[in-house]
């Protein structure tokens, strides 16, 4: 309710029973452990500082090396379904996004004027990429033969969200969007919608998104004045997303009011480990950008046709993503994501050229691998890398190495045997195979 006095808004809840309300806040104590700022922190990941200024993310080494891991996922699918990468400026002018229809549904909401010291210019930190993608489609002629065009872009924008309305990496100024624009014929729309959803669930099973929901996103039944196009586009393009993720065998909810202002979308809804629900991947039908582009290709009846948009999304923008997937997993990331696969753990500092030689040989193998070379005991080493969230450890004595052995001990399970460091490869490996089925490690 809204006091009176001094506009103070307060929010209550309330629960029939108190096994109900002992449920909630169990589920409090859990969210307050997993909440990836502390666990950002904890582990190493990212920080952020106020002379850089609030919003924008620093990542650390092992941050940047999951950011990294996921773009080399998303390439290594994007390469093999035929996009192309592209790469645009991280600035545009006013003129851009005034075609595009952005600026005057956005405004100063959304953008970030920048000095200039030509009279006349005004440019604005980009806040999307799909202007830039059209340009780019407009830059020679097209015909129909090179179509489907799938431009691809890790693009970083920036938006100015209010400060009061930022959280962690949930809600930042400056994102990376794993964007891409895929510029079709009309016959083209559904296969080509088909194949993003593919995808999509591609990187859901990947990151072990098992609970999720479907959502057909829709303009508002009554009030048309916040979309840009024609009712003929429009229909087209929500036809096209409905009969679309039918075919695809996705049962689907409909949102009305929901849709982009240049198109309706098929949102992907994710329940993480706790039940809440994130609307991470995006896919967007958009017949009107081409139109107040005047993008065209040339048809096989020579004559000059409008090519159809499509904007997709999976990750949505990487540091949403990643807060999600920190929270999701408590920090215990899938074996193919993690920046550290295995730590290996010497009882003395007699055994740290034993452990070197062994990691080398792992390198080699292809895992990941670090050395506590502390001069600490063997529990103390155990119980920090327990908490730096370390997917196996593997403990190296004089057993050990007389064995040419080490001891495996995983997160969470406790010791499950002695192995050679080319049999824990291969146990690793499989685990990986096991939790990216058809996709490929990044």
């Amino acid at each position: 309710m809204r006091s009176a006095s001094n506009s103070t808004r307060l929010y209550a809840i309330t629960f029939s029973k108190q096994k109900e309300l002992d449920e909630y806040l169990v589920l409090l104590e859990e969210a307050k452990k997993r909440d990836h700022r502390k666990l950002g922190k904890e582990l190493d990941l990212f920080t952020f500082s106020e002379r850089v200024g609030a919003g924008l993310p620093l990542w650390l080494p092992k941050g940047a090396a999951l950011r990294e891991r996921l773009i080399n996922f998303m390439k290594t699918a994007q390469e093999k379904a035929g996009y192309v990468q592209v790469a645009t400026p991280h600035i545009g002018s006013k003129a851009l996004y005034e075609t595009s229809g952005h600026w005057e549904k956005y405004g100063k909401d959304s953008f970030q004027p920048i000095s200039t010291p030509q009279e006349g210019e005004l440019f604005m930190l980009k806040p999307m990429n799909c202007p830039h993608h059209c340009e780019i489609f407009a830059s020679r002629p097209r015909s129909y033969k090179e179509l489907p065009l799938r431009l691809a872009e890790f693009g970083t924008v920036y938006r100015y969200e209010q400060s009061g309305e930022l959280h962690g990496l949930a809600r930042v100024r400056g994102f990376t969007q794993d964007d891409a624009h895929l510029f079709c014929r009309p016959d083209q729309v559904k296969e080509e919608f088909m194949k993003v959803i593919d995808l999509v669930l591609l990187v859901l099973r990947a990151l072990n998104f098992e609970n999720f929901e479907v959502q057909v996103s829709l303009r508002d039944k009554e009030d048309r004045s916040k979309y840009i196009g024609s009712e003929e586009n429009w229909e087209k393009a929500e036809q096209a997303i409905i009969e679309a993720a039918a075919a695809s065998g996705l049962k689907t909810v409909v949102e009305y009011g929901e849709a982009a202002f240049y198109g309706p979308k098929l949102d992907f809804m994710i329940k993480d480990a706790l039940g809440r629900r994130w609307q991470l991947g995006t896919i967007q039908v958009d017949y009107n950008l081409p139109e107040r582009f005047e993008l065209e290709y040339v048809g096989s009846d020579n004559a000059r046709h409008r090519p159809v948009m499509i904007h997709r999304a999976p990750f949505g923008s990487l540091e949403r993503f990643l807060a999600v997937i920190i929270e999701h997993t408590a920090g215990r990331f899938p074996l193919w994501l993690t920046p550290e696969q295995a730590i290996i753990l010497p009882i003395s500092d007699k055994f740290v050229e034993a452990a070197k030689t062994v990691g080398a040989q792992l390198e080699q193998l292809g895992i990941r691998t670090t050395i506590d070379e502390r001069s600490e005991k063997i529990g103390r080493k155990i119980r920090d890398a327990e908490l730096a969230k370390s997917a196996f450890m593997l403990i190296l004595g004089e057993k050990e190495q007389a064995d040419r052995t080490v001891s495996v001990r995983e997160q969470g399970k406790g010791d499950i045997g002695a192995m050679s460091p080319a049999a824990f490869a291969a146990l690793v490996k499989e685990r990986i195979a096991g939790q990216l089925g058809e996709a490929t490690p990044a």
